[in-house]
């Protein structure tokens, strides 16, 4: 369902990306690992088309993101990305339910449908007690959990979680890792998890090393 195919990327004079290529098939789950100016950020933004390569091509359920214009990508994006991000982006003057449903909004589903779905993600993230709460009043563990259902809630193809246990204690982490899992399987959804822990890793089905050389096999 994802195919990048021998990207390269360059900020003015410095080389992010050179010729990296990755595949991923429909609902499975990926950790992307590297040091720290390796170009993971870079490379999800390349997959969300928020940057154009400047060689290559990112095929999206076989779709080239960069023949698209600007307003064919959103829609894209909207309809068939999900993102769990570390600093949670949850907006703060909009309830726990408004915020899991937002991306419905988005994409033009209001009333009794958009209803239900939130409650069953609110439901399936252990919150249905808070859907009038606002994101102050949670902790930063629930706070990823509301991130995960709003990425997950207008059943995307593919979720990109760029560090989304950085900011979390390890016992929370623990929880939203494995909630994330079992979210992606019931959804059927890919995802591409961008971590620095290997515990977090460790949840995915395979582990990739993105390096100046490109991405390699994580050794298990």
């Amino acid at each position: 369902m994802l195919n990048v195919e021998q990207v390269s990327k360059a900020f003015r004079e410095r080389r992010v990306l050179q010729q990296v290529s990755l595949q991923l098939a429909a609902g499975e789950y990926v950790a992307i690992m590297g040091e720290s100016g390796v170009g993971k950020s870079t490379l999800l933004n390349l997959i969300a088309g928020l940057e154009i390569p400047d060689a290559g091509r990112v095929l999206l359920e076989g779709r080239d993101l960069g023949s698209m214009d600007d307003a064919e990508r959103t829609r894209v994006r909207r309809s068939r990305l999900g993102f769990v991000f570390q600093a949670f982006h949850l907006l703060p003057h909009l309830t726990i339910a408004k915020n899991i449903g937002l991306p419905l909004a988005l994409n033009g589903i209001h009333g009794a449908p958009a209803r239900e779905r939130v409650a069953e993600l609110l439901a399936a993230v252990g919150l249905a007690t808070r859907a009038d709460s606002y994101p102050r009043e949670l902790s930063g563990g629930e706070m990823q959990r509301v991130a995960i259902a709003r990425a997950l809630v207008h059943r995307p193809a593919l979720v990109l979680a760029d560090e989304p246990t950085g900011n979390l204690d390890a016992e929370a982490a623990q929880h939203v890792l494995e909630l994330l899992a079992n979210q992606l399987h019931r959804d059927g959804a890919a995802c591409i998890l961008v971590t620095h822990s290997e515990i977090a890793a460790a949840t995915t089905q395979r582990t990739l090393r993105l390096t100046a050389r490109g991405i390699e096999v994580a050794e298990q």
